[in-house]
């Protein structure tokens, strides 16, 4: 049985074959293809644990072979929601051999994400952590089952029951069966969409375009065996898991090592014991590994690279990594839809300091609009739109929603505004949702957050609308600041010697200790805006 979703045309799925770009192969090739030579080589570290690249098969064919015994089988889903854990890519390995898909909700997830997941995949199986305060009893997952009458198979970390123990599964397994893996060109497991509100909408991936990702990534990244990767993101996310994250180091035959949390005070530390060589950071962790930096220079020796992405990196940050860090900077724009853009390894401080990269694949199509659909000049803001090997053509079970984000050439429409110069290299300049109409003038939220940032006193800034009643919208920076007495007049002044026009300076400046977070990790900017409004209506 083969999970649905919308396939590419057998025009461009014939052109991405003979490219080769298609390999026919699944994605726990990362992990086979070390077997034969170097199968004893470190591939996973977890703490104390330490995981060879033939531990990893073993024990994630243990786990497949007795869920194949309870009855799951080749088309089946599961809900997974796991920490950054060894356990979290022995899961994703075992199901990916049986062929069933998985959802992996990240650890932030709660109840409302986890219903709604559920409820779009209806999984035969949910694997989750007791350590999660919503799994802490069985309530949660009583209830769950009432709403999805398929969900049989309960399994936890750390569960008092030796039957529904994660771990134990590891243990033993009934007699070596044949796996039934889906077809590489079926889809392999779900990712999850990266919009900054509302649950996350389900992107089927495939194993051959998801398997050319990660390869075209490692390759871009020169990764190799010596290659010792700190995840310290979210390990389901797409950004530490394939761009080239996890899957990529695991492709080039080097080592992971799993961080709880991408604080300084936890990273710093495992970057020294391990000799980490490369990590990937969303721009937020950035600014507090700078914070904390000084006077840890001996720790940070080995890291030679250090990815950002996620979120747009402001150029202020980004030219005081490689003096203060003592590394490397490569950003990196992807999407958990498909199309990701680097900079290279040899570009110019240009390059990499004030942009966010050109697209990996020759046959990635971007094209870069405006609001007719018509093409704009090279360096000009537009929308855009992209298409290719592992470009997705579909959300999960969204015949509405794709009816709006796909134009009639199959062509995705990303919701990003976006310059792109002469050599194809893509500036984020924002969102076509994160953009403020004040009467009529169009401010682009992240241009002015780029120009807040680089003042010395600020940490971090987010620009959202507050409605008015002249105006229609009115703009307000939210900022986390070192020094509590900045004032509005020495800002907007700041703002001015920066160049940034008058229409586009905050009307209102809000210091907040620390800004709020969705369940992806996106600045929650509804909340932002929920609070700023409900500010304006609650009188002094």
């Amino acid at each position: 049985m083969s999970i649905p979703f919308t396939p590419w045309p057998a025009d461009l799925a014939a052109r991405y074959r003979a490219a080769g770009y298609w390999s026919g192969e699944p994605l726990t090739r990362v992990i086979s293809r070390h077997l034969p030579e170097q199968g004893d080589r470190i591939a996973l570290i977890c703490g104390a644990r330490q995981f060879s690249y033939r531990e990893l098969d073993q024990l994630s064919d243990r786990l497949a072979v007795r869920l194949t015994a309870s009855g799951l089988a080749c088309g089946d889903r599961a809900l997974v929601q796991l920490p950054n854990i060894a356990e979290f890519y022995l899961v994703f390995l075992a199901l990916l051999k049986m062929g069933v898909a998985p959802v992996n909700a990240l650890f932030s997830h709660n109840r409302l994400e986890l219903q709604a997941y559920a409820e779009q995949i209806r999984p035969r199986l949910f694997i989750g952590s007791r350590a999660h305060a919503l799994l802490a009893d069985d309530d949660f997952l009583q209830s769950l089952q009432q709403q999805v009458p398929e969900l049989q198979i309960l399994l936890m970390l750390a569960d008092s029951d030796p039957e529904r123990d994660l771990q134990q599964w590891f243990q033993s397994a009934p007699q070596a069966q044949a796996l039934a893996a889906s077809a590489a060109d079926q889809v392999a497991f779900f990712q999850l969409s990266g919009g900054s509100t509302g649950t996350p909408k389900l992107i089927p991936r495939t194993h051959d375009d998801y398997y050319y990702s990660v390869r075209r990534s490692a390759e871009i990244c020169a990764l190799g065996p010596e290659t010792r990767y700190l995840c310290a993101l979210p390990a389901a996310h797409n950004f530490p898991l394939s761009s080239p994250g996890a899957l990529g180091v695991f492709h080039a035959g080097g080592s992971v090592v799993l961080a709880s949390d991408p604080g300084a005070t936890t990273c710093f530390p495992l970057i020294h014991r391990h000799q980490v060589s490369m990590t990937s950071l969303v721009p937020p962790a950035v600014s507090l590994w700078l914070q904390a930096a000084p006077g840890y220079r001996h720790e940070l020796a080995s890291l030679q690279l250090l990815q950002v992405g996620g979120a747009k990196l402001p150029e202020a940050l980004a030219r005081r990594i490689e003096p203060e860090l003592g590394c490397r900077l490569q950003q990196v724009f992807g999407m958990a839809e498909g199309l990701v853009n680097y900079t290279r390894l040899d570009d110019s401080d240009a390059k990499v300091m004030l942009t966010q990269g050109c697209p990996m694949s020759a046959d990635d199509e971007v094209r870069v609009v405006d609001p007719e659909g018509n093409p704009v000049a090279a360096g000009q803001t537009g929308a855009l739109l992209t298409r290719g090997p592992y470009t997705f053509r579909g959300y999960f079970q969204s015949p509405r929603h794709n009816a709006e984000v796909f134009d009639a050439e199959g062509f995705y429409r990303s919701g990003d505004l976006v310059q792109q110069d002469a050599d194809g290299y893509l500036t984020v300049v924002g969102r076509l949702k994160d953009q403020i109409n004040r009467g009529g003038e169009k401010i682009a939220a992240e241009e002015v957050e780029g120009q807040l940032l680089r003042h010395p006193d600020i940490l971090q800034a987010a620009l959202v609308s507050m409605p008015d009643a002249a105006l229609g919208e009115k703009s307000c920076a939210f900022i986390v600041a070192t020094n509590p007495g900045l004032k509005p007049l020495t800002l907007r002044k700041y703002l001015r010697t920066r160049g940034v026009a008058d229409f586009k300076l905050p009307d209102r400046f809000e210091l907040i200790d620390v800004l709020p977070y969705t369940a992806v990790g996106k600045i929650d900017k509804l909340r932002l805006r929920q609070r700023i409004a409900h500010q304006l209506q609650t009188p002094a």
